[in-house]
């Protein structure tokens, strides 16, 4: 069971340093936010947070295989091909995330609507 985790671990920080999303997520908050974002880090998963509790927003990314897949507010399924499309997240195969100006493009939309957060009062 450790074993299994660790191998998750390994391949979610693999894919996120080949595909150049560590740097880029590094770099909005570094540039956009002004370092004002917070990074939590789970076995396939890295949540970028930011914002106050009247205003907390996030993305959510997950890796899963060689995929990077981006977890969005649920919509209905886009019409497009690539990134694929379920109506909840937004998924990029490795021949995707492999052009890096498309994944910066993609991640760009996604910061300017991210998703927002409910307040926990």
């Amino acid at each position: 069971m450790r074993r299994q985790r660790q191998a998750v671990r390994e391949n979610a920080k693999q894919v996120l340093q080949e595909s150049g999303l560590a740097e880029m997520l590094k770099t909005l908050n570094k540039n956009a936010l002004k370092g004002r974002g917070s990074f939590y880090e789970y076995d396939s998963m890295v949540l970028l947070k930011w914002g106050t509790s009247y205003t907390r927003r996030h993305i959510w990314v997950e890796v899963n295989g060689n995929t990077i897949r981006f977890r969005l507010a649920p919509h209905r399924k886009c019409v497009i091909t690539a990134p694929i499309c379920d109506g909840e997240y937004h998924t990029f195969t490795s021949a995707m995330w492999a052009d890096k100006e498309f994944l910066l493009n993609e991640l760009n939309k996604y910061y300017a609507r991210p998703i927002a957060e409910t307040s926990s009062d």
